[in-house]
């Protein structure tokens, strides 16, 4: 419970996780509450003190939502105080999307400064999170990392007592979705005669049943776990959970639907499944969203862990494919960045599901997403196609693998020893006549092996934020992947620092 007067000894910077505030919010013998009454509230003032600094006002409009989280209800009590503290004027939005949350920006009859939702993304149900939006888009982590540094000195904009109501908006933001469908389709209702499913895995993205498929003329019967539950008793709301995936592509097999739709927790990412059960996310979910678009000769930012078929299968329509860092905010600056330069740059895309478009002002919003593959799926169904056959030409890899090598406690500098452990490799491959460096890679160091050494690729990075080296394989032989572990264990069995027992575990 909200308790004004707690005074935490927690340094709130060690709640900062990328662009996001996240943290446990729901004690266990494994850990204490983190992200607490007291950190909520010196937080939502900090960010309201920063906001006045950045818009020159005094008294603040903002909006607040939330996911389906159990914690949600006791984050939402401190944030509204610490609010009301500031003298601002705030509108709860209750549960609903995190893209929803930024699109209420864009609607100029609120005439709001900022917009938070409570949310902690694909995490588990013990963790949350806050996420802050101005009408320029989620902040950067520099702006989370000042607002954090000013919590700890409890700054806070101190401005008389505020003002709170309730309002409605994911109706309006779902009518926005309707609409596009439909005018891209010049039909009221595109999807009639197809049954479209929808897996939320308890989470907030139920709402697009009623909301959006149905009005379209869609059948969704055999959606399943569309009812909120914090506790996600069925599986994680994760386009890239196995068990998430394997649930929806059940769903879809015993219920003979044309498509299979699941999302993450607070809707800013998605996974598909076709009618046959496979899976549509990842490289193919890329290479389909890549299909329907209008541009000629655009480039397209993903991040750096795609394929070499993905390339492949840009290269040949035209596409330039740029391969960046990891992290969807990254992809997503960089495709801003090229676009301010003057290239045609309309899509960032990263495997994980997070989409971001051009046009949807490079907003990662998992239903957006959805509704332009259902434009293409009605569009496809009118010529007699499949919406599959637009990616029939993509080269699939026989091996997929992620091996994730730690850093001992013993590390002193685990980047720099990373970057030594990259550098070596580097060296390594330049001397070897069977292997190939990547010239676009923009992290890590990524090789190409000969045929006869693994037939694939393999990307050696260091984690965002953790002490971390993800080793990602791909391979279009069987036992390719096993090859290009070898060749990287003759790499690393030399230094101490490294825990390389996932990669001798993969071996054998």
């Amino acid at each position: 419970m909200y308790n004004k007067s707690t005074m935490s000894n927690l340094i709130y910077r060690n709640l900062k996780s990328g662009t996001d505030v996240r943290g446990y919010a729901v004690a266990s013998r494994e850990h204490e509450v983190t992200l607490t009454s007291a950190a909520v509230y010196d937080i939502t003032g900090a960010f309201l003190k920063w906001l006045s600094a950045k818009t020159g006002k005094t008294k603040l409009k903002i909006a607040v939502g939330h996911d389906v989280r159990i914690s949600c209800a006791d984050i939402l009590f401190s944030l509204r105080h610490s609010a009301l503290d500031s003298g601002a004027e705030l509108l709860g939005c209750g549960l609903c999307s995190t893209p929803s949350m930024f699109m209420l920006l864009k609607n100029g009859g609120y005439g709001l400064d900022a917009t938070i939702m409570i949310t902690a993304s694909h995490l588990p149900y013990d963790r949350n999170g806050l996420k802050f939006f101005t009408p320029e888009g989620g902040l950067e982590g520099d702006a989370v990392s000042e607002i954090l540094e000013m919590a700890e000195r409890r700054e806070r904009l101190e401005g008389g007592k505020g003002s709170y109501r309730d309002i409605s908006y994911l109706d309006e933001y779902c009518d926005g979705l309707v609409a596009l469908v439909r005018s891209a389709c010049n039909s009221d209702a595109p999807l009639k005669g197809k049954r479209i499913i929808v897996d939320a895995g308890n989470g907030a993205g139920g709402f697009f049943t009623e909301k959006v498929l149905k009005p379209l003329g869609a059948d969704t019967a055999g959606s399943q776990f569309l009812e909120p539950d914090g506790y996600f008793p069925n599986h994680i709301p994760n386009p890239e959970d196995r068990d998430a995936m394997a649930s929806l592509k059940k769903a879809v097999l015993a219920t003979g639907a044309n498509l299979g739709i699941i999302f993450d927790t607070d809707v800013d990412r998605a996974g598909l499944v076709d009618s046959e059960g496979n899976e549509l996310n990842r490289n193919r979910l890329i290479a389909l969203t890549a299909a329907t678009l209008d541009d000629e000769k655009a480039s397209i930012v993903t991040d750096s862990v795609t394929s070499d078929g993905l390339k492949k299968f840009l290269d040949e329509r035209g596409y330039t494919h740029i391969r960046f860092k990891r992290g969807y905010k990254n992809v997503i600056g960089e495709a801003v960045r090229r676009n301010k330069l003057g290239e045609n740059c309309p899509l960032a895309m990263e495997t994980s599901g997070h989409a971001a478009f051009r046009d949807n002002y490079f907003l990662d919003d998992g239903a957006y997403l959805v509704c332009r593959l259902l434009i293409a799926l009605a569009k496809q169904a009118k010529k007699g196609e499949r919406l599959v056959s637009l990616i029939s030409s993509l080269e699939t890899p026989k091996e997929e693998n992620e091996i994730r090598i730690k850093f001992s406690p013993k590390s002193i500098n685990f980047r720099a020893e990373g970057q030594r452990v990259i550098d070596e490799i580097t060296h390594f491959a330049r001397g070897d006549g069977h292997i190939a460096i990547a010239p676009d890679n923009y992290e890590g160091i990524r090789l190409s092996f000969d045929e006869e050494h693994g037939d694939g690729w393999m990307l050696v990075r260091m984690s965002v934020h953790d002490p971390v080296m993800p080793v990602n394989f791909e391979s279009m032989q069987e036992g390719g992947n096993l090859k290009m572990a070898k060749y990287l264990m003759s790499v690393l069995r030399k230094y101490p620092f490294l825990d390389i027992s996932p990669l001798e575990k993969f071996i054998g």
